[in-house]
């Protein structure tokens, strides 16, 4: 299983930033797991932005669910992430991840390489 970011590497402040992972080796509506979505801003740990089922279900992170969007194209094997209104503090490297719920726990078993944004004027 392969999955691979890509979108604009620059957004402004107050803008959208939105984000594209390709998934090859597995279909994104596959029983039993999720696609998420994850990032880690210079110098900080990895949080956790949200995720779309192989249902269509969306799951999003208290914190940032007034600004997040999750969507899928199932016929290109894609999902996307959109984070409006974003700051500076919005910079880090994102990743987007398979979600495995088939356990009595959910593990990320597969990742992108993830893709650095940058939030500046």
């Amino acid at each position: 299983v392969q999955l691979q970011e890509s979108g604009p590497g620059l957004v402004k402040p107050s803008q959208t930033l939105s984000l594209t992972c390709t998934v090859s080796g597995d279909a994104i509506t596959t029983n039993y797991y999720h696609w998420g979505w994850i990032r880690q801003p210079p110098g900080k740990g990895l949080e956790y932005m949200g995720a779309i089922g192989y249902s269509g279900s969306t799951y999003y992170s208290p914190i940032l669910k007034s600004r997040t969007s999750i969507a899928r194209d199932t016929s290109s094997n894609q999902f996307t992430l959109q984070l409006i209104s974003v700051t500076p503090e919005d910079t880090a490297v994102y990743y987007c991840a398979r979600i495995d719920t088939s356990r009595n726990y959910y593990a990320m078993d597969y990742w992108g390489e993830g893709t650095l944004v940058t939030v500046s004027s």
